[in-house]
C-alpha cells in the first residue's frame, strides 16, 4: 500500500496536463485503504476502488474535460481479480457487475472507439480468468488436505475400535472370573480386580491419545503402534480362554504398515473369540513367514451350531478391508475341526 500511495503521489505532481491535478490525487490516494481490505472485504475494495473511477468518469462527462485519472489507478485491476479470488458469490455477481458498469461509463465518457473496447474487455476477463485459476487450485488443494484428514482419522478411528474393543473385551473376562472367584476364594478377587484396573487404565490411556488425534487439526504426538514383535503380550495361561501365540520365520523385517496390520488383525480376531465364541476354551495365534508373505492364524476350539454361517460384521469387514489395502487378502469361518478360523494372508512389503 505505501508503495502505491508513493507512486500516486509522485504522479500527481509531477504528471503534467491533468485536470483538477489536485483533485485526482487525492482520489488516487483514496484508494490505498481499499488495497489493505482486498483478501478481508473483497466486494467493499471493488465498490471503493473502482467507485472512485466511475466517479472520475462522471466528473468527465459532466465538465466535458480530457481523460482524467492517473496511470498507478489501474491497481483497481487487483482489486477485481481479489473479488473473483476470495469474494463469494453473491460477493463477485454484485461485484463484477458494479465493475461492468463502471467499465461501460468509463469508455462512453472517454468515447473509446472498437479497439480500445476489445482490448480492455480482455485485460479484464484475463484478470477475472487468472483468479477463477488460482481459487480452483486453492479450493483443490484444500479439498485433497480435507481428504487425507479425513482418511486419517477413519484409519485412527478403526483403531480405537480395535484396541477399545479388545480391552473391553479382557475387562469382561476377568470381571466374570472374579465374580466366580470371589464366591470361593475372596482373597484372589484382588488379584482380578488388579487386572481390571490395569485393562481399564490402558484402554483410557489409549483412547485418549486416538481421540485427541481424531480432534486437533494439527498431528500430534502419540505412542507407537504395536506389530508383531508385541504379539507375544497377548498370550495369557492363567485365564480362560488360554491364548497361546507362535512365531515363525523372519517376522523382523516386515514394512510397517504390514507389521501393524497383522497385530490389529490378531487382536480384533482374539477379541472376537472371547466375545461371540462359546463354550471357548483356547485360542491360538500362529504367525509365519511363507516367502514373500506373511501368514496369520487365529483358530479357537468354541462350539460351532447346526445352521447357516451367519453374515460377517462391521469387524470382520473391516479387517478384511484392511488387508485388502495392503495388497493381501482375509477369510474367517467354521474351522474343519470345529471352531473358528480367521486366516489373513499379507505381502512382506506393503502394496503402494
Amino acid at each position: 500500500m505505501g508503495v502505491f500511495a508513493a507512486a500516486a503521489l509522485v504522479e500527481g505532481i509531477v504528471l503534467p496536463g491533468v485536470a483538477w491535478q489536485p483533485l485526482v490525487t487525492v482520489l488516487a490516494l483514496a484508494l490505498a485503504p481499499a488495497l489493505l481490505w482486498r483478501r478481508r472485504s473483497p466486494l467493499v475494495a471493488v465498490l471503493t476502488g473502482w467507485g472512485v473511477t466511475g466517479l472520475l468518469s462522471v466528473l468527465q462527462l459532466t465538465a466535458h474535460t480530457g481523460e482524467l485519472g492517473l496511470h498507478s489507478m489501474t491497481a483497481v485491476l487487483i482489486l477485481l481479480y481479489s473479488l473473483v479470488r476470495w469474494g463469494s458469490g453473491r460477493e463477485m455477481v454484485l461485484g463484477t457487475a458494479f465493475v461492468a458498469v463502471v467499465v461501460a461509463l468509463g469508455m462512453y465518457a472517454s468515447a473509446a472507439g472498437l479497439t480500445d473496447v476489445f482490448g480492455g474487455t480482455v485485460l479484464l476477463l484475463l484478470f477475472v480468468a487468472l483468479a477463477a485459476v488460482f481459487r480452483y487450485r486453492a479450493d483443490l488443494w484444500r479439498r485433497q488436505q480435507r481428504e487425507i484428514r479425513n482418511e486419517e482419522r477413519v484409519a485412527l478411528a478403526r483403531e480405537l475400535h480395535d484396541t477399545v474393543a479388545h480391552h473391553v473385551s479382557a475387562i469382561a473376562v476377568q470381571a466374570q472370573a472374579g465374580g466366580v472367584v470371589a464366591g470361593i476364594q475372596p482373597e484372589k478377587a484382588a488379584e482380578f480386580l488388579a487386572v481390571i484396573e490395569a485393562e481399564a487404565s490402558r484402554t483410557l490411556a489409549e483412547m485418549r491419545s486416538v481421540v485427541r488425534v481424531l480432534r486437533e487439526e494439527e498431528a500430534v504426538a502419540y505412542t507407537p503402534q504395536l506389530g508383531v514383535a508385541d504379539l507375544p503380550a497377548l498370550a495369557r495361561a492363567d485365564a480362560t480362554p488360554t491364548v497361546e501365540v507362535s512365531l515363525d520365520g523372519a517376522l523382523t523385517r516386515l514394512a510397517r504398515p504390514v507389521d501393524i496390520a497383522l497385530y490389529r488383525l490378531a487382536q480384533e480376531s482374539l477379541t472376537n473369540a472371547v466375545r461371540h465364541a462359546r463354550s471357548v476354551t483356547r485360542v491360538g495365534i500362529d504367525v509365519r513367514r511363507e516367502g514373500g508373505a506373511v501368514r496369520l492364524r487365529v483358530s479357537d476350539d468354541g462350539q460351532t451350531g447346526p445352521g447357516p454361517v451367519p453374515e460377517p460384521g462391521f469387524g470382520l469387514l473391516g479387517m478384511a478391508e484392511r488387508a485388502q489395502l495392503l495388497g493381501g487378502s482375509l477369510s474367517a469361518g467354521p474351522g474343519p475341526e470345529g471352531g473358528w478360523v480367521v486366516e489373513a494372508v499379507l505381502p512382506v512389503e506393503a502394496v503402494a
